[in-house]
């Protein structure tokens, strides 16, 4: 046989192999949409969730039994371990009293997670600014006194509806901090929602090292719009506002970890996750109940099929993402403390909505490799034509402190998620079952090719 000869029949041997292994790939990948489609486990296991549980603010009554619920449910799968991983949590009460009424009349409000209460009934005038530039414009002697309505809101004209919410994230975060440097007794703020609704909408807030705490709220946006024409009226509106909200002393709790030992690097993991934990307002099912469920099927396809993992397939139900992180704080610490190394580590926290795709951080490298054609091919089927650089999710990020490089966050459809967000309209009767169990399975198929090609490398 020629050199000639010999290299042509090489050439004609590997694209005979590449196109098996694709075949492969392709049957794999149509079994796991099969089975989550026809079996709905995720829809089943997100309506136990939510209605036998419910919302799981960290630290609560609620959180320790989904902890239990979720530990119950990975080992009923059969998967070499499970266990959990302790955490130390805020505890942060809603409490009983939640009013907020202008001239008298009531508006639809709820506190913001982690506000101080009011100490009885607060009463002021309303001042209304846009942004913050405006409230240091107005500065202590309009705003001293008063209460502070921060009308800011998402802009609409913005397609990526998390880009509208980010760009206001800051004024329910730090509006209260801020607003108190210039004397004012209380904040409340426009829901940040993508909607013109009933539902306030709740989330995380903090005060900056040595700010004055006062208290701060959210109405629904249709509150807001009323707010906004009452103040154009040049009639002073004043406002009466009671929250008996209260932080008390950190809890334990824990991380739920579930795991198939990898058969080539079982000590490299590959990781997927969402967070247990949510808001005590609605049922937490889009956020971050999809995403719990989204990561339990992933396993369990794994599982299901008899696909073992290359390398150690880790699922991890991570605790008090919404009001501190410390649950993916602890893991990124103590998996470096044991010298762990993760190839990848993919999250959903974006609802259980229609899949589009992936957003990476990565290096160049990886990222060239989820974007190329074979890729692509195996994806498009099923609509997944996203793959983008972008941020993973806020319980992995912590890995990046410790050198881990390569992030992937879930994208689903954005344009309805923040109907729902912190708000009592999350509930599992607004996760379609179909949207869900497509999401499940796209995530599980990207594990499955990251894993046996650990970004260009074939095993």
């Amino acid at each position: 046989m020629t050199k000639k000869v010999f290299f042509l029949a090489l050439i004609l041997c590997q694209c005979l192999w590449g196109q098996a292994q694709n075949q492969k790939d392709s049957l794999t990948i149509r079994r796991f949409f099969d089975e989550t489609l026809t079996v709905s486990e995720s829809h089943n296991n997100l309506r136990e969730l939510c209605k036998n549980i419910g919302a799981r603010l960290s630290g609560s009554p609620e959180a320790e039994k989904a902890v239990k619920w979720a530990y119950a449910k990975l080992k009923s799968y059969g998967l070499d371990t499970v266990y959990l991983q302790e955490v130390k949590v805020p505890r942060w009460e809603r409490g009983q009293v939640e009013t907020f009424s202008v001239n008298g009349k009531s508006l639809r409000a709820c506190s913001l997670g982690g506000s101080v209460g009011t100490d009885g009934v607060l009463e002021g005038e309303i001042i209304e600014v846009r942004d913050f530039e405006e409230l240091e414009k107005l500065g202590k002697s309009k705003i001293k006194g008063k209460i502070v309505f921060i009308n800011a809101p998402l802009d609409p004209k913005l397609i990526d509806t998390f880009h509208a919410y980010s760009a206001c994230g800051s004024y329910r975060y730090r509006g209260a901090s801020n607003a108190s440097e210039y004397g004012a007794k209380a904040v409340v703020i426009r829901s940040l929602a993508s909607e013109h609704d009933d539902f306030p909408h709740t989330g995380s807030m903090g005060y900056a090292k040595g700010a004055v705490k006062i208290p701060a709220m959210a109405i629904s946006t249709n509150d807001a719009d009323y707010l906004e024409k009452q103040l154009r009226t040049g009639t002073p509106q004043k406002a009466k506002m009671a929250m008996d909200c209260q932080t008390l002393p950190d809890v334990t709790s824990y991380n739920v970890i579930a795991e198939l030992k990898g058969k080539r690097n079982p000590e490299r993991i590959l990781l997927v996750g969402g967070h247990l934990d949510s808001w005590d307002k609605g049922e937490g099912a889009h956020d971050d109940g999809a995403g719990v469920v989204h990561s339990m099927e992933a396993i369990r396809l794994f599982k299901r099929f008899g696909i073992r993992p290359n390398n150690t397939l880790r699922c991890i139900l991570f605790m008090n993402e919404e009001n501190g992180n410390r649950g993916g704080e602890t893991y990124a610490k103590q998996s470096t403390q044991k010298g762990e190394k993760h190839l990848a580590a993919l999250e959903s926290d974006r609802g259980g909505l229609v899949p589009r795709g992936f957003s990476v951080d990565a290096p160049q490298s990886r990222f060239a490799f989820l974007q190329q054609q074979k890729i692509e091919d195996l994806l498009k089927p099923y609509n997944l034509h996203v793959m983008r650089k972008g941020y993973g999710g806020v319980d992995i990020n912590p890995l990046k402190k410790y050198g881990e490089q390569t992030l992937i966050g879930f994208l689903p459809d954005p344009q309805r998620y923040f109907q729902y967000h912190h708000s009592d309209n999350d509930v599992f009767e607004n996760v379609d079952r179909r949207e869900l169990e497509l999401g499940s399975a796209s995530i599980a198929s990207l594990l499955y090719l990251i894993d046996k090609y650990e970004f260009g490398v074939v095993n």
